[in-house]
């Protein structure tokens, strides 16, 4: 299954976004395109052990993914 399929699959589901600089992000993908640039709602940021709820819609850039977790 190439890695674009398994985006595909899971669109409005819960996923995990790391990114560098140890930060991650826990939400439903609403959306992606091919540079990996991902649109997270029901977000929550993830810091050494800290979780911060984002309100709205959170974009996270696809130069700075690391992985996404479905």
């Amino acid at each position: 299954m190439k890695p674009l399929e398994l985006l595909e699959q899971s669109l409005h589901r819960r996923v995990l976004v790391a990114t560098r600089g140890g930060r991650s992000f826990r939400g439903v993908l609403d959306a992606y395109d091919q540079h990996l640039n991902v649109v997270l709602s029901a977000a929550e940021e993830v810091v050494a052990e800290t979780v911060t709820p984002r309100p709205g819609l959170t974009l996270v850039r696809g130069d700075s993914v690391v992985y996404i977790s479905p």
